[in-house]
């Protein structure tokens, strides 16, 4: 079984996993690619298991995500094939696929594309903390650079030359 994980590398999981209405998601032609299946035949398993397949778990793309994705070349351009829109699964969809489909190799590719999702995750998690670190040091930056910029506006702009009087100045005389 460890055999057939190294068949996958992550970085090609990663490279299919697509953000469609704010879900991460892998699309069903790339998953059965993956599991090295015909994707009718992935289709027709989760068809005949749809009750385990919620709306949290799969959707299917409407003809303008279609549209989109093949513009994007992220799908062929559907000549010849395809007479559906495809299925896309979540993470947890494709958590289920493992009692669906019950090949071996569809159980070591589930495992490793779940850890994909999971170390993207945790990917995401630490750069959001990077970035609300980088947005406090920021903040202070700018408030102390603000005082030096304050200062080199005042550098920058020459006071405005003493102004002669006006008007009559009574002398003393000794």
């Amino acid at each position: 079984m460890k055999a057939d994980r190294s068949l996958i590398p992550s970085e090609r999981i990663e490279k299919r996993i697509l953000l469609i209405r704010g879900q991460k998601v892998i699309l069903d032609s790339a998953l059965a690619a993956l599991y090295g299946v015909e994707t009718r035949a992935l289709v027709q398993a989760v068809k005949r298991n749809l009750e385990r397949f919620p709306v949290e778990f799969m959707l299917r793309l409407t003809s303008a995500e279609t549209r989109r994705l093949r513009s994007q070349s992220v799908m062929s351009n559907g000549r010849g094939g395809r007479r559906t829109p495809p299925l896309a699964f979540t993470e947890a969809g494709v958590a289920m696929l493992s009692s669906v489909l019950k090949s071996r190799r569809a159980i070591s590719v589930n495992i490793e594309i779940v850890k994909t999702f999971v170390r993207l995750r945790h990917y995401l998690m630490n750069y959001a903390d990077l970035e609300r670190g980088l947005r406090a040091l920021q903040k202070k930056c700018n408030a102390n650079f603000g005082m030096v910029f304050d200062a080199l506006r005042q550098l920058m702009n020459p006071p405005d030359p003493p102004r002669e009087k006006i008007g009559f100045i009574a002398r003393r005389t000794a």
